[in-house]
């Protein structure tokens, strides 16, 4: 079921410029040119892009190469002027900004300066946190910086259930979090960011459904969504973690008997032409099925963003995804729009 609240839908709106619905409109002209020949056409420059504060973590979640510590690539911190320079070159066609990679964004000491950058652009602007850091002055900061959208993650309403899926973290803290952003969005009269609990529904936690209904309406939180856990090793699911609801997972069993992914997409795919991951070093990278950049198609160390957005790695990706996308092993895994529910 697609998302819909009337405030974040006229506010994302809001950010439209005559350049950025051009853009927009020459992008998906684009990708429906590509469908209907087979062959990559690209137009216009991305409408939306991830760059990540940071790939450090304080939790430890499994199948989560940051909170299991098992990058293959260098871990670090996104400089505040490499951001600028960044957005400068690309902000008058871009609508959308996700802070959001891997590692936690609060855990950069610069993260909110970033996002108040971004804002200042007219960008709408979004991020996720497990919110262990959402002190009542870092809960300010964010109001003020004029963030869009904070996705809340908290897997389980109760301590045992929560801690089974993030490591390490704290229920309390995170529901403290919580009701820091929604006291100082009264106290300041804002109407961002627009914040919902995601809920990851797991094994352990599926029967917990009705409950985190029930504890966001209690905090006051603006919506409770449901994501559907990404199992890497989804044929053997070593850590139990495929739910038995069906509606939530992202994986069922074929006549075979044999575990494999539900989504069944084509050899097409419209996040590589409206949007893309820019890693804290500056790497350029499909989509955030990436995790480790493996498939990088360039880095703004050498080149500027537009230049890689129509480069020849990128041009030899697109392709390649059209002619099998089972070849890829991040799209091989992928099951983009099963990823999230609404209830």
């Amino acid at each position: 079921m697609p998302y819909f609240n009337f405030n974040d839908s006229l506010n994302l709106i809001s950010k439209f410029t005559a350049r950025r619905l051009w853009n927009a409109a020459k992008v998906w002209s684009s990708y429906q040119i590509t469908r209907l020949t087979g062959k990559p056409v690209q137009w216009g420059l991305p409408i939306s892009i991830s760059f990540e504060p940071t790939t450090s973590c304080n939790l430890r979640c499994p199948e989560c190469p940051s909170g299991m510590r098992e990058f293959t690539r260098p871990t670090g911190m996104l400089d505040n002027h490499f951001f600028k320079q960044t957005i400068d070159e690309i902000h008058k066609e871009l609508l959308y900004l996700i802070f959001y990679f891997q590692g936690e964004p609060y855990l950069n000491p610069n993260f909110l300066d970033m996002v108040q950058y971004a804002h200042s652009k007219g960008i709408y602007t979004a991020t996720s946190t497990n919110a262990h850091y959402l002190t009542d002055e870092k809960a300010r900061k964010t109001v003020e910086s004029g963030l869009d959208r904070l996705i809340i993650s908290i897997d389980g309403t109760t301590q045992e259930v929560y801690q089974q899926y993030r490591v390490g973290g704290k229920l309390d803290k995170v529901i403290e979090g919580a009701k820091n952003i929604v006291k100082w969005k009264k106290a300041l009269n804002s109407k961002t960011p627009f914040v919902f609990f995601q809920f990851l529904v797991v094994k352990p936690n599926e029967h917990q459904i009705e409950a985190i209904k029930q504890l966001g309406k209690e905090i006051g939180v603006d919506q409770v969504r449901f994501k559907t856990a990404q199992v890497y090793d989804y044929e053997n699911d070593p850590h139990q973690l495929i739910p038995t609801i069906q509606k939530y997972s992202r994986y069922k069993t074929n006549k075979e008997g044999k575990v494999v992914v539900k989504s069944g997409l084509g050899n097409h795919c419209w996040k590589l032409w409206h949007a893309n991951v820019i890693t804290w070093d500056g790497l350029v990278v499909p989509c955030c099925f990436d995790k480790d950049a493996q498939h990088r198609l360039g880095s703004l160390k050498n080149e500027s963003f537009k230049a890689i957005w129509h480069n020849q790695e990128y041009r030899k990706f697109r392709n390649n995804i059209m002619q099998s996308r089972k070849n890829i092993d991040i799209c091989a895994n992928c099951s983009e729009g099963l990823k999230v529910w609404e209830d």
